[in-house]
């Protein structure tokens, strides 16, 4: 096994391998910036070294990571997600240099990452694809004979894209005309090129996504699904595993076309298979994530099973130790993501100093954060302070848990999106199970903060804050 990993990244994902390797008895080697010089991983590592006064630019040298790794003595490096985790150069340089790199082969990265390949590369592995075009627009006349084609609306997304960047609906031609220039220019800033495609737009779908382990001896399992389809602008607010909206039926071919598309590709390690559900329930593939997902935590609680030691052993060349017929899923769990954004603002960072955070606890809650009370929320950063995670035996269940592990997480000096979770939590249509992506949009009360809490509710908050400031 390996003696030491260096993690290239920062956050609540490096605090979790970090936890991961102390587990293994691997030692773990953080980096961090002049910014994060007080961060949680760099507390919690066994060694930390500073890479520069550059906020972002630090985590996303290559050689710097790759050769502090080798002049640390680290046999592996675990990219985890964001920053370099699904750049193909990063794996090549650990590869050059003698460091086992946590994650598939460059080779696999690069063909993913294109979204036109990966689209050529599903339809011939016989894995349904969205409609739309199988090569890169040279233009915007193109553009607008590939959408005559498939016809309207239609996404036009960055080739190169992820996050939520890079992406927009267009119903007309009109829209397509407008928005041309703007997704090429995006993609260009984003994702340093300005490779666009195009696809039909999939009306209001579920979101599924489908979690794969593959170990270099051509096993491959699926850990069953996740539910991504509460989503604003694109981006994931919270994720559930499995999904309620399923049966049995579509979950089996959801795992069958995951794994296929992984052998497809000849994929090693932990990955991610996208797909897109119409109203009808067909199935289309829409992207692979060639890396460990945010929202992994879910799938560990219904499975049992640890997918960053599962990340780290298949780096080792060990073979996967279990068969997909052992693998057994019980109950729910709900991922919340605890960011530091005004919901009542437009979602805007809320980026100070953390006065007070404790997390909750009980059966089936798991938070996986990088704050502590007194750590300032650098601004060059993602908003993501604590990832709070619930799981129980029933999706009723879940739900009451995770509204009570809501209210007891306490996270104060800064404006966090716990509340808009706890509303997410009493709609109807959420806790019979029935939502797709457009359930931000179609449910604005959500967002009408205006309605004021009752006279007494509000007298007892306040004398709970004064209690809590005089230390009662």
């Amino acid at each position: 096994m390996f003696g030491k990993i260096l993690i290239a990244n920062r956050g609540e994902i490096a605090v979790r391998v970090v936890r991961a390797c102390n587990e293994m008895g691997i030692k773990p080697v953080a980096v961090y910036t002049d910014a994060d010089r007080h961060a949680l991983h760099v507390k919690k590592a066994d060694e930390a070294y500073n890479i520069g006064p550059e906020s972002v630019a630090g985590y996303l040298n290559v050689h710097r990571l790759v050769n502090l790794a080798v002049a640390a003595g680290c046999d592996a490096l675990h990219p985890g997600y964001g920053f370099l985790s699904e750049n193909p150069l990063l794996a090549e340089a650990c590869e050059a240099r003698g460091v086992r790199f946590i994650g598939p082969t460059p080779d696999v990265i690069r063909r993913m990452g294109d979204k036109t390949e990966a689209r050529r590369t599903m339809r011939a592995a016989g894995v349904p694809v969205i409609p739309g075009s199988d090569r890169n627009l040279d233009s915007l006349e193109d553009a607008l004979g590939v959408a005559d084609e498939v016809g309207y609306p239609v996404m036009l997304k960055a080739t190169s894209g992820g996050g939520g960047r890079g992406i927009r609906r267009c119903n007309t031609p009109e829209e397509l005309r407008r928005h041309f220039d703007r997704v090429v220019s995006e993609a260009r800033k984003a994702f340093g090129t300005a490779e666009v495609f195009l696809e039909k737009a999939i009306i209001n779908p579920r979101h599924i996504e489908v979690q794969i382990l593959a170990d270099h001896f051509g096993h491959i399992v699926h850990l069953f699904e996740r539910d991504c389809s509460i989503q604003r602008r694109h981006q994931k607010l919270l994720e559930i595993a499995p999904s309620p909206q399923l049966d049995d039926d579509v979950r089996q071919r959801l795992g069958a076309y995951a794994v296929r598309a992984a052998a497809a590709v000849g994929y090693t390690n932990a990955g991610t298979v996208e797909f897109l559900l119409d109203q009808d329930g067909q199935v289309y593939f829409m992207e692979m994530n060639t890396r460990l997902q945010v929202e992994h935590t879910v799938t560990e609680q219904i499975t049992g099973i640890d997918i960053v030691k599962a990340q780290i052993r298949i780096a080792n060349d060990e073979p996967l130790p279990f068969r997909q017929e052992e693998i057994t899923r019980r109950g729910y769990a709900m991922q919340f993501r605890i960011n530091a954004e005004d919901p009542k603002n437009d979602f805007l960072p809320s980026f100070g100093c953390i006065t007070r955070y404790y997390a909750p606890g009980g059966p089936g809650v798991r938070t996986d954060g990088g704050i502590y009370t007194g750590y300032e929320i650098p601004p060059y950063y993602d908003s993501l302070c604590v990832k709070l995670s619930v799981w129980a035996l029933s999706w009723e269940e879940v739900l009451d848990r995770s509204g009570r592990a809501l209210k007891d997480l306490g996270l104060g000096g800064v404006k966090t999106t716990i509340p808009f979770h706890q509303r997410i939590l009493q709609v109807p249509e959420f806790r019979s199970g029935r939502f797709d992506t457009s359930f931000i949009e179609t449910h604005p009360e959500l967002l009408d903060y205006s309605v004021q809490r009752p006279a007494q509710e509000m007298a007892a908050a306040f004398a709970a804050a004064i209690a809590a400031h005089l230390g009662y």
